[in-house]
């Protein structure tokens, strides 16, 4: 990370418990503090839960303008490797820009499950900058969440460089999805202001996964994490593990 001061509530968060680690890698000009409830959720059922700030996130605008995609793929591969070392299993959890973290990385690693939640592999308003000069920074506008009482720490406006960059990772990403072979659960919301629905689809069937399921997120727009289906989130995430890694380690 940067001199910068982080910003209170936006910090990383590790939480010690049993030998499956839930790592969950936050979005896009998001921060921890955007997916602390679903964490925490996780961390009282017993887990492991390791929630990291990626580089340039949680500060201030101008330390995005300096980042490569590539660091914060570093970013989740670092807490992914933090979490083998008390963990057998581990599953990544990853919202929007998060989700195409957690899928770069199952190309990669041997990751026991993977959950998305409104991965982005398609950002248009983005697209329109994507041979651009100018500006500097783009408003970001308040945060795409349906329920008027959830808040979320971000920028006000983020980097013309770092919106790039996402387009980068995000083109990257499509030629490695038919790498990711673990279980896969990918959750999207039908009304995403920001990444369109059939991202998830496009997951979905580029994938190898022979375990994968879908799930629509009804109330919820992008944020999911923090809007009106965060609690059926963590209980179909709890249905999954289940299902797919911890009777796998019993049999």
């Amino acid at each position: 990370m940067s001199n910068s001061t982080i910003i209170s509530g936006a910090e990383s968060f590790f939480i010690p418990g049993n030998d499956t680690g839930i790592l969950i890698c936050h979005g896009f000009n998001g921060t921890p503090q955007s997916i602390a409830y679903i964490g925490e959720c996780f961390a009282k059922a017993g887990f492991t839960v390791y929630a990291p700030l990626l580089k340039g996130h949680g500060t201030c605008a101008e330390d995005m303008e300096t980042c490569c995609y590539q660091e914060w793929i570093q970013n989740i591969e670092d807490a992914y490797n933090t979490l083998k070392k008390t963990c057998s299993n581990i599953v990544v959890i990853g919202q929007s820009m998060g989700g195409a973290l957690a899928l770069t990385l199952a190309a990669r690693e041997a990751c026991s499950g993977i959950i998305t939640l409104n991965a982005a592999l398609e950002v248009p308003w983005y697209e329109t900058f994507k041979h651009a000069d100018a500006p500097r920074f783009i408003s970001e506008g308040k945060p795409d969440i349906h329920d008027p009482t959830a808040y979320e720490i971000t920028y006000p406006s983020v980097p013309l460089k770092a919106v790039q960059q996402l387009l980068l990772l995000m083109q990257d990403l499509r030629q490695k999805l038919h790498h990711v072979s673990c279980p896969v659960l990918i959750c999207s919301s039908p009304d995403d202001h920001v990444v369109p629905a059939y991202c998830s689809m496009e997951i979905f069937q580029s994938i190898s996964s022979s375990e994968k399921e879908r799930m629509d997120l009804p109330s919820s727009y992008h944020v999911a994490s923090l809007d009106y289906d965060k609690e059926k989130i963590v209980e179909a995430s709890l249905s999954f593990i289940e299902r797919h890694v911890l009777k796998k380690m019993a049999s």
